[in-house]
């Protein structure tokens, strides 16, 4: 699962974008001022950062500027209220990859963050396809004979997780790997649920256990 930072000092908008951020399949850890935000960064690599301007004890410019000047290249989204131009040119010019103005929609936050990481990635989120299932990475969405088929954010991951490597065998530990990164307290059986899901979502052909090993999609 990958980590963002958020950097707000609000505690209750930052609960509802940590809740927002979740459901969306990001996992988010939280710095409410400067000195916080510049410790995580040095011991965490996170795949983008949403950045409040208005913090305690200095400026969210101060995070991106010692961020850019260690040459560290991570995505940053900013969030703030403050609406004028010069504010939004001088965030763009210190740095970061996209501004946007609060109050806003949480569905347009979470497009945004995810088209920051898809550009520091190289990628232009091609659409994924398998026989008649389609995954949409830019939109988060898989459709099935042109249909909308709803998955959950665990569901999508693993099968994000397999078409990115369709041809290659995955293992049982690398797809529990890209469900929940670090985090050894999961049930070791969760893979295998997730699996029998998609099978039952999208068809009992679409992904081959290869017994003793892991899974991959069927031929």
């Amino acid at each position: 699962m990958d980590s963002v930072l958020l950097v707000e000092d609000d505690r209750m908008l930052g609960d509802a974008l940590t809740a927002a951020l979740a459901q969306d399949g990001w996992r988010a850890d939280r710095s409410e001022d400067v000195a916080a935000a510049r410790l995580a960064l040095v011991d965490h690599a996170y795949a983008a950062v949403l950045l409040d301007l208005g913090l305690p004890r200095g400026s969210g410019l101060d995070v991106l500027a010692a961020m850019r000047a260690r040459y560290d290249t991570t995505p940053v989204l900013i969030i703030t209220a403050r609406d004028q131009l010069s504010d939004r040119i001088r965030g763009l010019d210190s740095g970061a990859d996209d501004y946007i103005v609060k109050p806003f929609q949480r569905d347009e936050l979470l497009a945004r963050l995810r088209a920051v990481v898809r550009r520091s990635r190289g990628r232009v989120a091609p659409v994924l396809r398998w026989r008649d299932i389609a995954l949409d990475p830019a939109e988060r969405t898989v459709t099935r004979a042109g249909e909308r088929v709803h998955l959950g954010v665990h569901e999508y991951r693993t099968l994000l997780a397999l078409m990115e490597s369709q041809g290659r065998t995955l293992s049982r530990d690398q797809l529990h790997d890209r469900l929940y990164g670090d985090d050894g307290a999961i049930e070791s059986n969760t893979v295998a649920v997730y699996i029998h899901q998609l099978r039952r979502k999208l068809g009992e052909q679409l992904v081959v256990t290869v017994h003793g090993y892991g899974y991959r999609l069927g031929d």
